[in-house]
């Protein structure tokens, strides 16, 4: 349900910015393109957008590390956990401060075009997602793994085909 709502949410968005920016003929092809809604709003709007804009921001700099260490870690054989000290997970913490610094110091690079940047960053993770998918569809039909849990014929069909959609 989640899902589907930050999916509404996003569409309501996208339809907004769009009936904003079209009829001024304004083209968002860079990051201060971008902040173009805000300068069309009253000063409470531009301040709840700014506010939402930078709560998203914090909370994604902090989860998409996290949850890409904690990947990491568990695929590794690792300890993991923000739990542990630096002593009893160094990799774990390695990663995930390696990862946040990455991150902050390629959103710092001057003059980097940031769209470009999304937009590759969204093309490399279609390009991922059907070997993800077909790699997770192979260890859910691995009865040493699975057990009597694996796939039936109907799932396995609607699975192997729902990458190609």
């Amino acid at each position: 349900m989640g899902t589907i709502s930050a999916g509404v949410v996003a569409v309501f968005i996208i339809i907004a910015t769009a009936a904003t920016l079209y009829p001024r003929h304004i083209a968002v092809n860079t990051a201060a393109a971008a902040a173009a809604p805000g300068a069309l709003c009253r000063p409470l709007c531009r301040g709840a957008l700014r506010h939402r804009a930078a709560g998203a921001s914090l909370l994604a700099a902090g989860v998409l590390p996290l949850a890409t260490t904690y990947m990491l870690s568990e695929a590794l054989g690792f300890e993991r956990g923000v739990s542990h000290s630096w002593a009893e997970a160094p990799i774990f913490m390695g990663t995930f401060t390696g990862l946040i610094v990455l991150g902050a110091g390629i959103a710092l690079i001057p003059g980097l075009p940031l769209i470009q940047v999304l937009v590759g960053v969204y093309v490399l993770n279609g390009l991922l997602l059907p070997v993800e998918l077909f790699a997770i569809l192979r260890l859910v039909n691995d009865p040493e793994i699975m057990g009597d849990q694996v796939n039936g014929r109907f799932y396995n069909v609607v699975a192997w085909e729902s990458p190609w959609w």
